[in-house]
């Protein structure tokens, strides 16, 4: 555990990177965040920033960072994942937090510790200001890129029981200090087709859950994937996609189980909850006209989409901030979910920000440049001083 306080955002951002935090769901390794939760609470506590953990069942715990102006100040809330894709297959020391050619490279330099280190630092900075406009709240999360746990929890315990409402939140993600003001909602499932083994000298004894695959993903592209035509103006098409298939136990033997996994994307403005209910009824009648096949659906993840109007009463701060930094970015959409759909339904004004490019996320070489994170800080401090 490092020691020495970090003495500007490059350096903060590379202790964060050291500290593997691969999304438990994806290593088996639990609470993947909490030894980088240390690291931060004790950078925080040490300036003088007010710290509570958030506890998150079945997760590392989340850390809510908390610096108040006045009882009559507005909130902002920030918030940042900790957690990061696996790093299979990476061409570069993925906790190396190697500084070279003007970037940091590492897993999760880009997305997204790199945001919670110039939220932080920014933090850092406002404190050491006589004058603080705003409250100021910072959740480092956990559990993003899987299941979106940590973010859930917060909204539905954690928020209620605080005292206080956030005028602004940001949500930290690498957008080239890009407003993105609306994006799609995710829901993924897992289809199970049902059969019977036997052995494959005698395939009529029993029943491919495999065949049955092959006939349900067919009327699942022929008549769902194909014919939707959903569309949004910021974030683009609904779009559905199987990406992952798993069957069978042994070359000689009839598969009794066949599994896929399903990945949908909402627009905003999509019902949500129709998806799995609508998939159920084609395969409702393929069932009803084949004999012998079985499935079940079972729903992993339902992430809401962000709405444009979820950002509209604080989208011109936003800009101002950015004019102040010489950035003039226009307001965009993206086809990719993020806490934001969740804080938005919660009814606060909400938008994704942050420095870096999304390019290099999740690559084998993942970077962000210096510039940029030195950047996003000055960004994310006059965010913190701005007039709510």
């Amino acid at each position: 555990m490092a020691s020495r306080l970090p003495e500007n955002v490059t350096e903060l951002l590379q202790a964060m990177v050291r500290i593997d935090t691969v999304n438990s769901a994806l290593t088996g390794k639990a609470q993947a965040e909490a030894e980088l939760v240390e690291l931060l609470a004790t950078f925080a506590g040490r300036w003088m920033l007010e710290i509570e953990l958030l506890p998150v069942e079945g997760q590392a715990a989340q850390l809510l960072l908390t610096l108040r102006a006045g009882s009559d100040r507005p909130w902002i809330l920030f918030d940042s994942h900790l957690d990061t894709v696996a790093v299979d297959h990476m061409t570069i020391d993925p906790f190396g937090a190697e500084l070279r050619d003007g970037r940091v490279w590492g897993r999760g330099t880009c997305d997204t510790k790199g945001t919670g280190a110039a939220m932080l630092w920014a933090m850092h900075q406002y404190a050491q200001q006589s004058e603080r406009p705003n409250n100021i709240a910072l959740l480092f999360s956990v559990d993003e890129e899987v299941s979106m746990t940590g973010i859930q929890g917060f909204v539905r315990g954690d928020l209620p029981r605080l005292g206080w409402s956030p005028s602004m939140v940001i949500v930290g993600e690498p957008t080239e200090h890009v407003p993105v003001i609306a994006h799609n909602g995710c829901v993924r499932w897992e289809l199970e087709t049902i059969g019977n083994a036997a052995h494959s000298s005698t395939p009529w004894e029993g029943h491919s859950a495999i065949n049955d695959m092959v006939k349900a993903l067919a009327v699942l592209q022929r008549e769902y994937i194909d014919t939707l035509d959903a569309e949004h103006d910021l974030t683009g098409r609904a779009v559905a996609s199987v990406n992952l298939i798993r069957g069978g136990s042994a070359p000689n033997i009839i598969p009794e189980q066949c599994t896929c996994e399903v990945d949908r994307r909402v627009v905003p403005g999509e019902d949500q909850d129709a998806v799995l209910p609508t998939v159920a009824k084609l395969l409702d009648d393929l069932k009803a006209a084949t004999e012998g096949f079985g499935y079940t659906q079972t729903l992993q993840v339902a992430h809401p989409p962000l709405l444009p109007e979820s950002s509209e009463a604080v989208l011109p701060l936003i800009k101002d901030a950015l004019t102040v930094n010489g950035l003039r970015k226009p307001a965009v959409g993206a086809p990719f979910a993020t806490h934001a759909g969740y804080l938005a339904r919660a009814g606060l004004p909400t938008l994704v920000l942050g420095p870096g490019s999304p390019y290099p996320a999740h690559t084998k070489d993942e970077w962000v440049s210096v510039d940029e994170i030195e950047l996003g800080a000055k960004v994310y401090l006059s965010l913190m001083n701005c007039s709510i």
